[in-house]
């Protein structure tokens, strides 16, 4: 049984084609920039002849148009492994948030719906996967699609934890609680820890740096507590959006004269790293910059600021520290922000091996052997979830062939 695996974030599209149950990998593709006119990248690579192929400065305006360019790739004469479109046997994707629906679920009209009426929660997000589903569903309306929603590994987080203070009334009547992002993400750090301690029982926070950034707090397998909160503009600051922010801000910038548009944009879209930086929204560029420009490096410090920050706080929660991880684009491939990150957690015990942090030897261990907390960079593979999880969901409803 074929499933492909599709991951769109804010900034991203990742594609991986499984043969299942096996989980077996048979193609992959990565696209940075989406909606970039110039410096998009597409890289594209099949595990059956080892074809592999990696495009820069290319222009990928859209979700769609970085869809139709991988599909294109996966059926094609030399790179592909199936011979049409048809031959996918469901798409899973890892979905973030709709109104009702905090699991997994096929993507009928209800669950669609409902991920439109929580567009003003994740407006950036949930368009986008609006958009890569209604495509996919455009060229393939016969193909049963899945939707592995982030929020479902936080469904163990506590209500002392989920609540914000404000009137209870409004958690019963309209939902408002901390639903928590990146499931995906931190579901499979949290396997992969275990697979290398050969146990369950530990205590880890996990960081997920990336376009978008989450810190969650993990014990025994479960989570515990999480940056993110109601929406996606909560927690540390991210590539384009503010983070954490005192709500008060926005009435006084509405009294100030701007709309109400204006200060939105200025939060999801013009904000985060770019809006500090005044450079990019890509942490490579803005390294590239920090020496010489004060903007590009106090956003780098603020960035880490604000991950140290929730580190903090979580391993009070925790009780202790046994793993640190990294993972997401910035977390696998940012030696700068590790090593600031990790150098301040000195007092938690904390050593930073230089060599293994710039290295990254395959077992994924940054840390001395001595370090009381063991430090981790984890390449991050959603997808594998989604894979197993959309398998699952089509298997209970007779549809795994």
């Amino acid at each position: 049984m074929n499933i492909l695996v599709c991951n769109v974030g804010s900034t991203s599209l990742k594609f991986k084609l499984y043969e299942m149950p096996a989980q077996t990998a048979l193609a992959s593709g990565k696209i940075e920039r989406v909606g970039d006119m110039v410096n998009a990248i597409f890289h594209y690579e099949n595990s059956n002849s080892r074809f592999s192929v990696t495009k820069e400065k290319q222009s990928i305006p859209s979700y769609t148009d970085g869809i139709n360019l991988f599909l294109e790739y996966l059926t094609g004469a030399k790179s592909g492994v199936i011979d049409s479109i048809e031959q996918l046997d469901g798409i899973g994707f890892k979905t973030v948030l709709a109104k009702g629906y905090y699991g997994v679920h096929l993507l009928d009209e209800a669950v669609l719906t409902g991920m439109d009426e929580y567009l003003n929660i994740a407006p950036v997000h949930n368009s986008c996967y609006l958009e890569a589903i209604n495509q996919c569903r455009s060229l393939l309306p016969k193909t049963p699609l899945v939707g592995v929603f982030e929020t479902e590994f936080h469904t163990t987080v506590k209500l002392d934890r989920k609540l914000y203070g404000v009137p209870y009334e409004w958690y019963e009547q309209y939902g408002i609680q901390r639903f928590g992002y990146h499931g995906a993400s931190h579901r499979y750090i949290a396997e992969s820890i275990t697979q290398r301690c050969e146990s369950s029982r530990f205590k880890l926070i996990s960081c997920h740096l990336g376009g978008s950034c989450s810190i969650c707090a993990i014990e025994n397998g479960e989570s515990v507590d999480t940056s993110f909160g109601f929406s996606l503009q909560t927690g540390v600051m991210h590539a384009n959006r503010v983070g954490d922010m005192d709500a008060y801000i926005i009435p006084f910038l509405l009294n100030q004269g701007m709309s109400l548009d204006e200060i939105l944009k200025g939060l999801d879209q013009d904000g985060g790293m770019l809006g500090i930086s005044g450079v990019s929204n890509d942490v490579r560029f803005i390294s590239e910059q920090a020496a010489t420009n004060e903007r590009a490096a106090l956003s780098l410090n603020m960035f880490c600021n604000d991950v140290l920050r929730y580190i903090g706080s979580y391993y009070v929660e925790l009780g202790g520290l046994d793993h640190l991880a990294f993972t997401g684009g910035i977390g696998e491939n940012s030696i700068q922000i590790r090593e600031s990150i990790c150098r301040k957690l000195a007092i938690l015990g904390v050593k930073l091996d230089d060599n293994a942090n710039r290295s990254i030897p395959s077992n994924g261990v940054i840390s001395k052997s001595d370090s009381r907390v063991t430090v981790h960079v984890i390449p991050a593979d959603e997808e594998s979830v989604v894979a197993r999880k959309s398998y699952q969901c089509l298997q209970e409803n007779g549809l795994s062939g």
